[in-house]
């Protein structure tokens, strides 16, 4: 009883003990399997105190937003590229000698509601300002606009002016004078819809709405709504020339009676309006670009009357080169510019721009 007992004890151990010896440091000898629980002491004591916990890197800083192209460079031709921006605009004019010529600038002189009312000229209507007509004006004008883009090849836009009026001097005997005038303008909105979208280059139509929110009385309005379609294009030459082009119309909806009151049409006209300018980049930095430019901009007024000599506006011609330079510095611009009109007729004889422009 006592070997069988014996045997049976050694059977149950047997399995639990290395098929050799295990040595006092712990090690077995080759071919020998050690005992669980020394399996277990030495995996405990391999295994470190304590684990560190691994730290997430930082995410990398993204690099700063790049334009895809430079922009637009001119002053005076309207700009072909689509991108979100605010611009800031600041004109002086001097030497208006037709404000109310086809109501490009503002709406028909209200001298005419002084005329004997069996004049055919007489129009108790006519909403300019009163009572003398100016034939020699400066003005100043400052534009807030800012343009939304959608995409990169849709935008909307709004425009809000702000215009002062100096008069110089009234054609004799249409009333007498009125004072300097000051406040909002026609407020100005439409999109942007871009036909070619290139590195070097862009081809865009132009949808501008003008709305008769400034007062006629006081010359700051035309006192009718306008819609003005346009086609931009900008063609990168090199890296040194960019040259920039416009090409639309203004057409205005409604208009005040013409002269005389009894005719057919508007007082009111259509006018084309065209341009074309190259810019030269004479200085760039990773930071900073430096570029003058030439613009030559025009004007053909098709119909309409004006208070000035002759009374007829149709076939007017209006050609002005524009003188200028702008610098690019990261996401914003300033261009400063001269004008001069270079024929008879004339929006003004001179003009000066400033202008900030910031992208984003």
């Amino acid at each position: 009883m006592r070997t069988l007992l014996t045997l049976s004890v050694l059977g149950i151990l047997l399995p639990a003990v290395a098929t050799g010896q295990q040595h006092p440091d712990g090690t077995t000898t080759p071919g020998v399997v050690a005992h669980p629980l020394v399996q277990m002491q030495d995996l405990a004591a391999a295994a470190p105190a304590s684990s560190p916990q691994l730290q997430t890197p930082p995410a990398p800083t993204p690099p700063p937003p790049t334009r895809r192209r430079r922009g637009s460079m001119v002053g005076y031709i309207e700009d072909a590229t689509i991108e979100s921006k605010v611009r800031l605009r600041f004109d002086t004019a001097y030497h208006d000698t037709a404000p109310d010529r086809a109501e490009f600038f503002y709406a028909k002189c209200g001298c005419y509601t002084g005329l004997p009312v069996n004049h055919p000229a007489y129009d108790p209507d006519a909403p300019g300002p009163r009572p003398g007509a100016a034939n020699d004006l400066n003005f100043q004008q400052v534009f807030l606009e800012g343009e939304y883009a959608i995409d990169s090849r849709v935008s909307i836009f709004g425009m809000f002016p702000i215009r002062w009026l100096q008069p110089q001097s009234f054609i004799p005997d249409t009333g007498g004078t009125f004072p300097n005038q000051s406040g909002v303008g026609d407020l100005r909105m439409g999109v942007k819809l871009a036909a070619v979208d290139k590195d070097d280059a862009a081809l865009t139509v132009k949808l501008q709405f003008y709305l008769p929110t400034g007062d006629p009385e006081q010359g700051l309005g035309t006192d009718h709504s306008s819609i003005e379609p346009a086609v931009l294009y900008l063609q990168r030459l090199s890296n040194i020339v960019t040259l920039e082009s416009q090409f639309g119309v203004l057409l205005p909806i409604g208009g005040s009676a013409p002269v005389p009151t009894a005719a057919d049409g508007s007082f009111s006209g259509n006018v084309i309006f065209y341009g074309i300018g190259p810019s030269f980049t004479v200085y760039e930095t990773d930071r900073v670009q430096f570029a003058p430019v030439l613009e030559l901009v025009g004007w053909r007024v098709q119909d309409g009357n004006q208070t000035a000599a002759e009374g007829d506006a149709s076939g007017t011609n209006i050609v002005n080169l524009k003188l200028g330079a702008r610098a690019i510095f990261g996401q914003g611009s300033i261009y400063a510019g001269y004008g001069h009109v270079l024929t008879d007729q004339s929006w003004y004889d001179d003009i000066f721009r400033f202008e900030y422009r910031f992208s984003f």
